[in-house]
């Protein structure tokens, strides 16, 4: 079957007639389910259910009987947040050969199947029925079988769209999540097999960059591009869409007529025209992906076409979001600057996974006005009287402490220079924690095998107890360990009584090496297992939170497998995470899923009783 598809148009229609959805960056799909057969055949109607089985398994899990046969269309993707989808990342997973390869990438970092409409239900076809009454009959299947609207952090693998009838709610949505843009699609229109048709409607949420041609390829017409990076071309990709036949003419003309040398394949020239290109994203080769042309630049010269101005281009924001001075530099890391944007944009590509940790907790905050690069910062707790009105906040001890709840907060936050999250062990309002954090404090980063050895050991304890446990770097120089407990369940007394009974396990055990000693002279070069800080009133660093040191650390969710001797904790930067995320997915995904509650009562109760008889 082939499927309807949109048509490309610069603005979305704007009225009531109208609904609007996100456009995700994808494979597009017909899901067919039968009694006996599952399908997922492409756009070209290959088949691609070999190359997903994590949605084949998850489908089989459902409780579909009395929905079958079903047809669903809709989109293959890899999800970043919300509203964005990684091309690059589908693509791969689709080329993939390897049987052991898929099935590994399958279970660590999932694709999702994202439904946007339906075409069978019951056996029933009702792709003739409108939009609207379609859409109302896939709500009505989701709900009770549980599908969520779209999020990578649901462990969900059919999700369905999320439809908005206002348009820029659904436009604000997507340029905030730093999506490919949106589909308006007319409410009493029909699903039409294989036409492209003008009741749905793409609009591109594009990016621009101003940048200068270097050669025509002779054979398929495409001009490649370039700006100046420290004074040397450096080639950003190629284009031949959107330029009219005259255009393309008068631009082919003008680069044989000026060419400073050819070959088999090529005309060169040197920098001199200049164009504006509109661009969706960039692949890390820094190609520009579905790059058209924009206008010519006829004032513009090409030392205005600067590597700095195309990497600020890339990152777009919209109004809702004030951001100011986006090309401060924050960090400088082995010679390269990360700016503010790009810090920004690093808090925006993992918010999904970022704010789990930070929802409803009280937030200190440690803000470096002047980026890393100058020792001056300051911790901030109180809401100053700046921040915006959609801020939430939470009143404890006459602190009106700040709430970090959506993806709107969280920018803000970046834009003010907070670089470092911290937040207690319970959330606002609650008095018990929901998790015990050990964390494992070498003397400098020199002596981190200890932080390595120290995992190991506690990793054994938890095991032998059938508490699971997980495992991140501070992102400085130490790891920390993250033990969940269910919510109001046990007090700070009782998980002093664990910690103390660990912390006595692992000095005595390991006396040369770990001491719970708090005063640094008496450590004697040895790893601090400091628990201590595990209390009520105290602060730990929040998985993905970035760090205020010299190499933009994050505190890094780890799988346990690479707690080794070959772990390095400057593997683990803003600019290496979002992709870690991609490649490997969330080490903590299962964490609020986990129930320590019934195995922690028991070691708890032992210890008591312990403790009565001692």
């Amino acid at each position: 079957m082939k499927p309807m598809l949109p048509t490309y148009y610069p603005e979305a229609p704007n009225s009531k007639d109208w609904r609007y959805e996100v456009k995700y960056d994808g494979f597009r799909a017909i899901l067919t389910i039968d009694s006996d057969t599952i399908s997922i055949s492409s756009r070209n109607e290959k088949e691609l259910s070999p190359q997903f089985p994590e949605i084949i398994a998850y489908i089989k899990d459902l409780d579909l009987e009395d929905y079958l046969p079903l047809q669903l269309d809709g989109e293959l993707v890899w999800l970043t947040n919300q509203a964005k989808a990684d091309f690059f990342q589908i693509q791969w997973r689709g080329r993939l050969g390897k049987q052991s390869l898929i099935s590994e990438n399958a279970r660590f970092s999932p694709c999702r199947f994202i439904a946007f409409d339906l075409l069978r239900i019951s056996g029933k076809d009702v792709a003739d029925k409108p939009m609207v009454e379609r859409r109302e009959l896939m709500l009505n299947m989701g709900e009770k079988l549980g599908l969520p609207t779209p999020d990578p952090n649901d462990k969900a693998l059919i999700q369905l769209i999320e439809s908005f009838d206002v348009l820029d709610i659904a436009l604000n949505k997507v340029t905030l999540l730093d999506g490919e843009g949106i589909v308006a699609k007319e409410i009493r229109g029909a699903w039409q097999e294989g036409r492209r048709t003008t009741s749905w409607i793409k609009v591109k949420n594009w990016k621009t960059v101003s940048c200068f041609i270097t050669a025509l390829h002779k054979e398929n017409g495409y001009v490649s591009l370039a700006v100046f990076k420290e004074g040397a071309v450096t080639k950003i990709g190629s284009v031949k869409n959107g330029l009219s036949a005259r255009d393309k003419s008068i631009l082919h003309q003008l680069i044989k007529q000026n060419a400073s040398d050819e070959d088999a394949h090529f005309f060169y020239i040197h920098p001199s025209i200049c164009i504006e290109v509109q661009f969706l994203h960039v692949y890390e080769e820094n190609e520009l992906r579905e790059p058209q042309f924009s206008q010519w630049l006829l004032q513009t010269s090409p030392d205005e076409c600067t590597w700095e101005k195309f990497v600020l281009g890339q990152y777009t924001f919209p109004e809702t979001v004030q951001i100011t001075s986006r090309d401060k530099p924050l960090w400088k890391t082995e010679g390269k600057q990360v700016v503010k944007v790009e810090y920004l944009h690093y808090l925006r590509e993992v918010s999904a996974f970022f704010l789990p940790f930070l929802k409803d907790k009280l937030l200190t905050t440690i803000r470096y006005p002047h980026g890393t690069l100058d020792k001056e910062r300051f911790f901030q707790k109180n809401k100053p009287d700046y921040a915006p009105d959609f801020i939430k906040t939470f009143m404890d001890e006459d602190i009106e402490y700040m709430l970090c709840n959506d993806i709107e907060t969280l920018l803000w936050f970046g834009n003010q220079l907070a670089l470092e999250f911290h937040a207690p062990f319970q959330k606002a309002g609650k008095t018990r924690p929901d998790e015990i954090v050990l964390d494992l404090d070498p003397p400098s980063i020199e002596y981190f095998s200890f932080a390595v050895k120290a995992a190991q050991e506690i990793k054994k304890v938890m095991e032998s107890l059938r508490i699971k446990a997980f495992v991140k770097t501070s992102g400085n120089k130490g790891l920390q360990i993250h033990i969940p407990l269910p919510e109001d369940t046990f007090t700070y007394q009782e998980t002093r009584i664990f910690t103390d009974f660990l912390g006595d396990y692992l000095t005595s055990s390991h006396p040369n090496d770990f001491t719970t000693e708090r005063m640094k002279i008496n450590r004697h070069n040895r790893l601090y297992l400091d628990f201590v800080q595990h209390s009520e009133g105290k602060t730990i660093i929040l998985p993905y939170s970035p760090r205020g040191n010299s190499f933009a650390g994050v505190a890094t969710p780890l799988f346990w497998e690479e707690v080794n001797e070959s772990l390095q904790l400057k593997d683990f930067t803003i600019e290496t995470i979002p992709n870690r995320i991609k490649r490997d997915g969330c080490a903590f995904m299962e964490y609020r899923l986990v129930d320590n509650g019934p195995a922690f009562l028991e070691v708890l109760s032992f210890l008591k009783q312990k403790k009565i008889n001692n």
